[in-house]
């Protein structure tokens, strides 16, 4: 993993709506309603699921989730004009590795 990139993951786990989002995506079955579409949960979930939990703007949530995907924390699948955004648990995982061997 490249230093640039974890220090854009580093700001990324530094706002604590940003954490939670990472948190409810482990389990979006448990934290979110059903998709309307045929993508179920575990493949994705609807940004506006996302926005709607969080309490935040709706621009203040897609900048976050920019953000997060540009890292590398979130991958995202776009259908029409809905995106749904899951976790990148491979990122994650180096990312994690890579601070603890700091």
């Amino acid at each position: 993993m490249k230093l640039k990139q974890v220090v854009e993951i580093s700001k990324c786990y530094s706002n604590p709506t940003r954490v939670e989002i990472l948190e409810w995506l482990k389990n979006p079955d448990e934290n979110f309603p059903p998709n309307e579409t045929q993508i179920p949960n575990r493949e994705g979930v609807c940004m506006s699921y996302i926005h709607e939990k969080s309490g935040l703007s709706q621009s203040t949530i897609s900048t976050y989730l920019a953000s997060m995907e540009r890292c590398g924390l979130l991958t995202s699948t776009r259908l029409g004009k809905w995106s749904y955004f899951r976790r990148n648990e491979q990122v994650i995982q180096e990312f994690s590795q890579f601070i603890n061997n700091k």
